[in-house]
């Protein structure tokens, strides 16, 4: 590990943290994710998320195990493998983070300040480098994607999801109302538009266009009307609901080259 010193720690496990994630374990970094007790990510086959809920996992090549206590997982993530904490808040890993990632993608800056390790980074709309962190790296899909912030915010959030095989927002799933999600069909099925996916209570949900399922919310998440469920992909390629997205990486990298861009200027 070329960095063991430096612990790296990620606020959130969905997929574009993963990427970053991804990144930084590659480069070398010990990477520590943190997540919810029920986390709402989506592609939970390319999320360290997923560990959650569905227990240890690959990702690629990269092993995801979840742990209980935050000096477990600053040990762990030594030996190459990624643990993934249960824990809202920034908890105390008896040792300085030298790497913050806010990976959450709330669209807004929760309780991220750049006093909370020696570089801080963020992700996407909601943050101004030099005043929230140190450096943001844009997110939205187009010609920045994945450019590192310096002075500034990313662009705002538009609320429409970027075009994936011609589909923007008719391939994403929204939940039409309160209640437990179940689902019909599995990530990587072939769907037509209009199939039925699953029920939230007694409401059935379906989908707009056909495609391949490349993702669905953890089934018996209690959602609410309007929360982000699933997600048809268009090109109906199965393979690319196993691997890491084009843009997790771009933004992965983004994050990485923020990082050492910080320890080369040191």
């Amino acid at each position: 590990m070329l960095f063991p010193n430096h612990l790296t720690v990620l606020r959130g496990g969905g997929d574009l943290a993963t990427g970053v994630a991804y990144q930084l374990h590659r480069a070398g970094f010990p990477v520590v994710v943190l997540e919810l007790a029920h986390p709402l990510a989506i592609r939970r086959t390319v999320a360290i998320a997923g560990a959650v809920t569905d227990g240890p996992t690959t990702i690629e090549d990269m092993d995801v195990v979840p742990v209980d206590t935050p000096r477990r997982a600053a040990e762990l993530a030594r030996t190459g493998t990624i643990p993934v904490l249960v824990e809202p808040e920034l908890p105390d890993f008896g040792e300085p983070i030298a790497v913050l990632v806010d990976a959450r993608l709330a669209k807004r800056n929760i309780d991220t300040t750049p006093d909370q390790a020696s570089f801080v980074v963020a992700l996407g709309p909601g943050f101004t480098a030099g005043s929230d962190c140190h450096a943001v790296v844009e997110t939205m899909r187009g010609h920045r994607l994945g450019r590192v912030i310096w002075d500034g915010a990313a662009a705002p959030n538009t609320g429409i999801p970027g075009s994936v095989g011609g589909a923007g927002a008719q391939r994403v799933v929204r939940a039409a109302s309160e209640g437990s999600v179940a689902w019909s069909v599995a990530i990587g099925d072939l769907v037509e538009g209009g199939d039925a996916l699953g029920r939230i209570g007694d409401t059935t949900v379906t989908t707009a266009i056909a495609g391949v399922v490349r993702g669905l919310i953890a089934p018996g998440t209690a959602a609410r009307a309007g929360l982000k469920i699933a997600d048809v992909d268009p090109r109906a390629d199965r393979s690319a609901c196993f691997e890491i997205s084009d843009k997790a990486r771009l933004v992965g990298a983004g994050v990485l080259e923020a990082v050492l861009t910080r320890l080369n200027t040191q």
